[in-house]
């Protein structure tokens, strides 16, 4: 299992509505709303062999009011 983050930048006033759409689609482990660059920050867990480039440009940036991604890949949880 691969767990990765992304961050998300949203475009104005649309914050909520990338959110929801993300709770939809049942893909992201868990969401939470941020300060700073981004404002959406999202933890995936997907399975070893799914190529996680692949799956953020299919699933994440795809979706509409998405200005910019972050993606952090990550290694060892202690």
């Amino acid at each position: 299992m691969q767990t990765f983050f992304v961050e998300i930048k949203c475009k104005l006033g649309k914050t909520y509505e990338v959110a929801t759409s993300l709770v939809d689609r049942e893909i992201a482990s868990e969401i939470y709303s941020t300060a700073g660059h981004y404002d959406i920050l999202v933890k995936f867990h997907v399975d070893d062999d799914v190529d996680i480039g692949h799956f953020v440009a299919k699933n994440v940036q795809t979706l509409p009011d998405i200005q910019d991604t972050h993606t952090i890949i990550t290694f060892k949880a202690f």
